[in-house]
């Protein structure tokens, strides 16, 4: 998987650039505030997710455009070369939202270009993986899986209209006809789709977490162990029957209270929660050993390696972790943003720098 060029208008603080990137290692660096996370978000929204910050359409445009556009070509061993196109517009826009062009071709919202490019990205927020709420834990299980499974992203947002639908029904309960038959027709699809997502989880955390483990055992030389349990409150068949068994407690709290959107990813060091007992260091060991792992599995699903954007986090990490994430991220391609570029001074690759938006040669 490679992402040859983009050509980017009106995202951000970008008013224009026209990005290369190298086959491997891309550095980009400069001063906070620069466009910098800027070109790696334009990057990652090519996946067909929605911003790793978490940012609304909006906010993605430049101040006074009516859209920003994002187009370029990626490499693909399966499929050779492919022309993607990405535009957000705003809600005055002819077509608002973030919408794609697949090769000329109109395709329709963002969400179908999942799985024809993939990426991993890491940044600091992603400390919150240990330390963070559980819905930390479970936006990064599903955004991992969305590009893996176009189909899962489909079954997530049926699952996530149908809570809220029941949510507003235990609300009003009592002011509503037929409630209890309404809320068994929720309960029966409720089942359905999230014996689902609790297959995907489960299946994706059964090859994650060996490969985790793995990878934190060469960082740490051997001397803690990291494992991960995925923490579900049904077994696999059991959604039906803990749906039924909540029904009373469901209408007490208003809300739906059993189901995929209550699991959690549990990290274990020694045998003890990390969120209570790790410390910064082995915090950072965790989430570097577990992204490295998420691109492993999804090499190994699509029979491409992911691109790996790397957001300033090589000053999160020690000397020895840089150099453990940097020899790990060879022979693939690699986005990385730092302020300071001493870090690369051993490292071969393409420099750039960012300055008030604008892509400049290192």
């Amino acid at each position: 998987m490679r992402l040859k060029r983009l050509i980017m208008a009106n995202y951000r603080n970008i008013a224009s650039a026209d990005f290369r990137p190298g086959e491997e290692l891309t550095v980009i660096t400069g001063a906070n505030g620069q466009g910098k996370t800027n070109l790696l978000e334009a990057v990652w929204l090519l996946t067909g997710a929605k911003s790793f910050r978490g940012a609304k359409d909006a906010q993605l445009i430049r101040q006074g455009q009516p859209f920003a556009v994002m187009e370029g070509p990626i490499l693909r061993e399966d499929k050779g070369e492919v022309w993607v196109r990405l535009a957000v517009g705003t809600k005055d826009s002819p077509r608002p939202g973030r919408t794609c062009k697949i090769n000329g071709v109109d395709a329709g919202r963002a969400s179908e270009l999942a799985g024809l490019f993939t990426a991993v990205v890491f940044e600091p927020g992603d400390l919150e993986l240990v330390k963070g709420s559980p819905q930390r834990r479970r936006r990064f299980m599903d955004a991992a899986l969305c590009q893996l499974y176009p189909g899962y992203l489909a079954t997530l947002r049926r699952y996530a209209r149908l809570v809220a639908q029941k949510n507003s029904l235990l609300k009003f309960w009592e002011r509503t006809p037929g409630a209890a038959e309404m809320c068994d027709a929720f309960d029966a699809d409720l089942a359905v789709q999230g014996e689902e997502i609790r297959r995907r989880r489960a299946a994706w955390m059964a090859r994650l977490a060996p490969l985790a483990q793995k990878n934190y055992a060469e960082i740490s030389s051997g001397s803690e162990a990291l494992s991960l349990c995925y923490r579900c409150g049904f077994s696999p068949g059991g959604l039906a029957a803990a749906l039924a068994d909540s029904r009373l407690a469901d209408r007490r709290a208003g809300f739906c209270t059993a189901g995929p959107h209550r699991d959690d990813l549990e990290l274990v060091l020694d045998g003890q929660p990390a969120k209570n007992f790790a410390s910064q260091g082995q915090q950072r060991s965790a989430v570097l050993s577990v992204k490295l792992a998420e691109a492993a599995v999804a090499a190994e699903v699509t029979g491409e390696h992911p691109v790996m954007l790397l957001d300033d986090v090589l000053s999160e990490l020690d000397p020895a972790r840089q150099e453990y994430l940097l020899t790990r991220v060879r022979e693939k391609q690699t986005i990385v943003t730092a302020c300071d570029s001493s870090l690369f001074h051993k490292a071969a690759g393409v420099m750039l720098r960012m300055e008030g938006g604008r892509l400049l040669e290192g």
